[in-house]
């Protein structure tokens, strides 16, 4: 696979900092750095991207994910390794990444759940880091970046 271009984010290379910005930011909310790679590897894997799944594995591992939780976050709902927590999150990333699956893109159900789990800083943290990812999956994917290649 070749990419179609270069990655717009170093095209035009004042988007970078802006989103590296966000990422940064998504991070601050007191989310467990755990969450947030599981976040970002399943809104990838929705999305198809194969450059941030490589990438999101890599992140998760380092950031102590455990290689139960990697092979089945795909899954998760029927695997056993996740926390009710990490079950929200990733309820929460499969709405909001999937916006035009349903008239109520992200029901009060979903929302609920997610805010039993985390307080305003914290679900904030969350959608800042769904936001960025779908981002990065669609500038990814678009342009078809290649999974592994160097920047």
């Amino acid at each position: 696979m070749q990419a179609r271009m270069t990655n717009p984010v170093q095209v035009i290379p004042s988007a970078l900092p802006a989103v590296l910005g966000v990422l940064k930011a998504a991070k601050e909310g007191g989310v467990d750095e755990y969450t947030l790679e599981l976040v970002h590897l399943r809104a990838s894997q929705i999305n198809g991207c194969a450059p941030c799944i490589d990438q999101g594995v890599k992140q998760a591992r380092k950031g102590g994910v455990g290689e139960d939780k990697l092979a089945t976050v795909v899954a998760w709902r029927e695997a056993p390794y996740f926390s009710d927590a990490e079950r929200a999150a990733l309820a929460l990333t499969e709405a909001a990444t999937r916006l035009a699956d349903r008239p109520d893109a992200v029901s009060d159900e979903v929302w609920d759940e997610a805010a039993r789990h985390y307080d305003e800083k914290g679900l904030a943290s969350l959608v800042l880091m769904i936001g960025v990812t779908n981002l990065f999956n669609r500038l990814n994917a678009t342009t078809r970046q290649v999974a592994g290649a160097a920047w």
